[in-house]
């Protein structure tokens, strides 16, 4: 039997305060949690959204160091930065706090030292990478080296980005720091450690038979790491910046960053209802058992809160554990991984300052491509047609042409209804059900689907305007247009509380255009506006409607092509910033390199091979008095017609080989580029085909 709950308790993952936020951010966790809390608030149900920023860790200090800055200066950058974006993208936080608050600081401290005190901590002496030239411990991630896998050069402690393997810093080959380049060595250091396989038992009972119904994509992760056994897992590390350990001898180390982050959804709590006492105590939305507990989170962040905050709640006893994680995946852009550190993202402040007042259209193309259980990718041409083709040709169009009509016909005020048709109720009928639809997949954490069902609205309403035609009635028929208007206008009125949840700002205005107010509600505003999804008689006849506006605008091809060019640019430059000269093959003799005969040759014509992707067709004037045909796999990066008339590089001396069913009679030199494209060589003057190169 499912459980009721007096309140429910929303919390979405801190971001790190070393960089802006992106659409991955969002997709993956703010655009939903938000969405699920604003739904709340309509149905009038008790909750708080607790948001903040992660200040503590490694990133932050690397970030530092590379700026020449300090720490703090850094975390206060960063946090105003996304606090301010988030406000201004309508993420509707109670509070958006900070990791490095005072509350924060205290209530973690205490944490830790309650679970030190009731001994639920192991400690452990271990040897771990350290420079012993900066003089400090390293992360996983701050450690680079060979790939024992793939053998490329500079991959990270925890993997390879080529290859992909999950790697241990031991495992790599020649570690180094990754932000000096110093060569380390391993020194022993005691840490205190969380013994995670304690609690094996009762993770599996808890989340394998008591919450079956989590997304598949959670549970499986879940179910994964629990049949692999779990291992202590250290709350402490060596770094100068963080909470100090609140123990005797513990000098130079903090509170890991895992350990200390999701404290900061109860030190946020708290922050917020000591400023605001009519909230209640921060204990009872924490430890009171009518409290629902969801954490909204990526992919990357299921394990700590499934498994290892659950057991820090459960070892430190009295708080109550997530009911549900509905994490998603993530999203990609444009075919490639979104990198923060590599700068290719579209990020949250310049998408506002680049597209302003525009915050509902990537709020619905997110939600529209939403990686709920799987990965999915952002592409500008999608958001572009999504844009178009729904938010202004079905959604606006279908506002907009209500609204007008009332203005034409019925001096801006809602008319009465008159007498409905069979196709009145037929049309009435296929919304009736909306607001229980909706209810179910907003429960079920299926926000992709409900927003679909809102748009669903607008394409009845389009079809029903459409079909009564009542531009063509209100000349034989004025009393049925009444019932047209007044129908439409209805439609209108649900489709503003609709998109409530997913698209606060055009929603508002819309509800501006139609004059929804609680005054105008049938029962004198009863109930909340949720309540009256579904209604037919939500506006009132003889209510005035101001001069309408247009809900939504194109987006034109200028716009998509300045951010692709964006993209395209980052790319670009982190192709050439990444390049490395190939390694200089062994020595060969100077006769080895004379058995080689290179010569020039005329390109005469060129042409694809059928049935090739990549395949052109040379033929060369070589200064035989023959036509040489040699094939080459350069297609996708040349069209065959650019390269006639050029003075090519070929090895004239290689042994022919069959291509496609063809002899082709050398090999064409290209050099290899830094993006991995191939660029043919050819000389700088007019030469003979045939001139030998030495």
């Amino acid at each position: 039997m499912e459980k009721h709950f007096k309140r429910t308790l929303i919390t979405s993952a801190l971001p790190y305060a070393n960089g802006p936020v992106h659409i991955g951010h969002l997709a993956g966790v703010y655009v939903p949690a938000d969405i699920y809390a604003r739904y709340l608030r309509l149905k009038g149900r008790d909750c708080l959204f607790i948001g903040g920023s992660d200040e503590h860790g490694v990133p932050v200090t690397i970030r530092a160091r590379k700026e020449g800055i300090t720490v703090q200066k850094v975390v206060d950058r960063y946090h105003t930065l996304i606090k301010d974006s988030f406000e201004r993208f309508g993420i509707s936080f109670d509070i958006y706090s900070r990791t490095t608050s005072a509350t924060h600081h205290k209530l973690a401290s205490d944490f830790f030292r309650k679970l030190y005190d009731d001994g639920k901590f192991i400690e452990q002496v271990s040897e771990q990478f350290y420079d012993p030239q900066t003089g400090h411990f390293l992360t996983d991630r701050n450690i680079m080296g060979e790939c024992p896998r793939c053998h490329s050069a500079g991959a990270y402690g925890d993997q390879c980005d080529k290859c992909g393997a999950d790697l241990s810093p031991d495992e790599l080959i020649n570690p180094y720091n990754a932000e000096t380049g110093n060569p380390l060595e391993k020194k022993a250091t005691k840490h205190w450690y969380l013994p995670l396989d304690k609690d094996q038992a009762w993770l599996e009972k808890w989340i394998l038979e008591e919450h079956k119904e989590w997304r598949s994509n959670v549970y499986g992760q879940c179910k994964s790491w629990l049949d692999g056994g779990l291992r202590p897992r250290a709350v402490t590390r060596d770094l100068d910046w963080g909470i100090p350990v609140p123990v005797e001898g513990a000098e130079g180390k903090v509170l890991y960053v895992w350990f200390d982050a999701p404290i900061g959804y109860i030190s946020n709590t708290k922050e917020l209802c000591d400023a605001r006492p009519e909230l209640g105590q921060w204990e009872t939305w924490w430890k009171d058992e009518e409290t629902r507990l969801v954490h909204f989170i990526g992919k990357d962040n299921i394990v700590f809160h499934c498994i290892v905050f659950p057991a820090m709640l459960r070892a430190h006893g009295g708080y109550i554990l997530p009911d549900n994680v509905p994490a998603n995946e993530f999203l990609n852009l444009e075919g490639n991984k979104i990198s923060t550190s590599k700068n290719y993202a579209v990020w949250l402040n310049e998408y506002l300052d680049e597209l302003p007042g525009r915050q509902d259209e990537l709020r619905y193309v997110l939600t529209a491509n939403a990686p709920e259980t799987k990965d999915n990718d952002f592409t500008w041409d999608d958001f572009q047609a999504r844009c178009n083709n729904e938010l202004v040709a079905v959604y606006g169009n279908f506002v907009n042409r209500a609204l007008q009509l009332t203005q034409k016909y019925y001096e801006g005020r809602v008319p009465e209804c008159g007498e409905l048709s069979d196709y009145d109720r037929e049309t009435l009928s296929e919304f009736r059900d909306v607001k229980e639809r909706m209810e179910q997949l907003l429960e079920g954490f299926k926000f992709r689907e409900a927003q679909k069902e809102a748009m669903n609205l607008a394409r009845i309403g389009n079809k029903y305007l459409a079909d009564s035609e009542p531009w063509k009635v209100i000349k034989t028929a004025p009393e049925r247009v009444r019932t047209i208007i007044y129908l439409s206008l209805q439609i209108t009125a649900n489709l503003a509380i609709a998109f409530e949840p997913f698209l606060p700002f055009s929603s508002q205005r819309l509800r501006q255009m139609i004059s929804l107010t609680p005054s105008v509600l049938k029962g004198d505003g009863e109930g909340s506006l949720w309540e009256q999804l579904g209604r037919t008689d939500i506006l009132t006849p003889g209510t005035a409607l101001p001069k309408p506006g247009l809900l939504f605008t194109k987006i034109e091809d200028e716009t998509i092509a300045f951010q692709k060019k964006k993209l395209e640019d980052t790319l670009k430059a982190n192709a050439e910033a990444a390049y490395k000269a190939a390694p200089v093959k062994p020595t060969v003799s100077f006769e080895d390199f004379e058995k080689l005969d290179i010569r020039v040759g005329l390109v005469k014509s060129c042409e694809k091979v059928r049935k090739s992707k990549r395949l052109l067709r040379f033929t060369l004037d070589d200064g035989s008095g023959k036509d040489r045909i040699i094939l080459s796999g350069i297609a996708q990066w040349y069209e065959p017609e650019h390269l006639i008339g050029k003075n090519v590089l070929f090895i004239a001396n290689f042994a022919s080989r069959q291509m496609m069913g063809e002899e082709s009679q050398g090999m064409i030199l290209s050099a290899v580029n830094y993006d991995g494209g191939l660029s043919v060589t050819t000389v700088l003057d007019p030469v003979k085909g045939g001139s030998q190169v030495g």
